[in-house]
């Protein structure tokens, strides 16, 4: 059988860039981890195993045949650190609901163009001057939320599904998904990333990883929210409540923080916990976010020192197993939160108004056939 010459450090960055060891490309591709090492020393596969690394691995197969691996990089701000270093080149994953989502952006947008819509004034409306409490008081004001409002909510589901509606109605893309579209085999990795803002006067968009910690989604949502405030578009990693080098992820940290945690309020929800031994813990659950960013809200405001905070944030971390977003559950409901009312009834009359063909409305929200139709029923736009 034919074999062919490929450049080794090419397949092995095929492999890694997919985030698999050895042994996990070796499973999926049913052959010894033997086979998987022999390629990444010599280079040699046939062409039908070639077709197959590429299937396991989420890599184009023309990319297999470079001279060098290619150097993939967000079309976005990525600020995905820990600390102060890089998590690493983006994944597959990633790449692909990045650039799922800027085609939904780009069709909505020149959609509510030649529909009449204005531009939304809210999106760019401060710039990295402006105060974390001028630009939290604006979001909650457009959002029609009081200071307080988390507090009479139950519980973080509820919480959410309140910010998620409320940003919808605003006229911003919402979108909560913990898989590359509804494919389940293929988890967003909340360890690479916990959302993204893609800015825009029209269309302005923000992607949750909901395989995140609801508590978690909390903060993610608001710290998106300051992002399309202030214009800006980002891809948001996983230590989102620690300071980040960049000026506008500082202040959309802060922006979050006052919005989620207003300084006013905190106060007397401290001295209420005062005896607690879970303190974080009771107050995460009054203001609907995680323990980290109650404790790190007490730092911001000069409750603890910094010494204090770390050796919380050390000790949660390492025993944290917050419950996690589930991507089971009533389909239609799922896909309510994966594509957003807003944007499937957009899509769904557009197609029917013969304004869009049938094929592209199907590739737009992610299924089609007798799904589609089901969709279009349960969001009320069916014929």
């Amino acid at each position: 059988m034919t074999t062919l010459a490929l450049q080794p450090h090419v397949l092995r960055w095929a492999r890694e860039r997919a985030g698999l060891a050895v042994a996990e490309l070796a499973k999926k591709a049913k052959i010894k981890p033997e086979k998987v090492l022999g390629w990444e020393q010599t280079g040699k596969l046939t062409f039908g195993q070639i077709e197959d690394l590429a299937h396991h691995t989420r890599t184009p197969l023309g990319h297999l045949f470079l001279a060098a691996p290619l150097k993939e990089r967000l079309s976005i701000p990525d600020f995905r650190t820990v600390g102060d270093h890089s998590v690493g080149e983006p994944s597959p994953d990633l790449l692909e609901t990045v650039q799922t989502m800027q085609r939904r952006q780009n069709w909505m947008r020149e959609e509510l163009i030649e529909q009449g819509q204005e531009k939304l004034p809210f999106v760019g409306k401060y710039n990295l001057k402006a105060t974390p409490e001028a630009v939290a008081a604006d979001m909650r004001k457009l959002l029609d939320l009081q200071s307080s409002w988390a507090k009479s909510v139950g519980t973080w589901q509820a919480a959410l599904v309140t910010l998620r509606r409320r940003v919808q109605d605003l006229g911003i893309l919402i979108v909560f998904n913990g898989v590359v579209g509804n494919n389940t085999h293929r988890k967003l990795n909340p360890e690479e990333f916990r959302g993204f803002a893609l800015s825009d006067g029209y269309a302005p968009l923000v992607f949750i990883n909901a395989s995140d910690a609801k508590s978690a989604q909390m903060f993610t949502v608001a710290h998106e929210l300051a992002h399309l405030w202030l214009g800006l578009d980002a891809v948001s990693g996983t230590d989102a409540t620690l300071p980040a080098n960049d000026k506008g992820e500082q202040l959309c940290n802060k922006v979050a923080a006052e919005f989620l945690i207003p300084a006013k309020e905190f106060p007397k929800a401290w001295d209420a916990t005062e005896d607690a031994a879970d303190r974080y813990e009771q107050l995460a659950r009054q203001f609907k976010v995680s323990p980290i960013v109650a404790a790190r809200r007490a730092l911001d405001l000069h409750y603890i020192d910094r010494a204090t905070f770390f050796q919380f944030y050390r000790h949660y971390i390492k025993v944290e197993h917050g419950t996690k977003g589930s991507n089971g559950g009533d389909f239609f409901a799922t896909q309510h939160v994966r594509v957003g009312e807003h944007f499937g009834r957009t899509v769904i009359r557009a197609a029917k108004e013969g304004r869009l063909l049938y094929r592209d409305a199907f590739q737009l929200v992610g299924f089609g056939g007798a799904t589609f139709d089901k969709f279009a029923k349960d969001l009320g736009v069916a014929e």
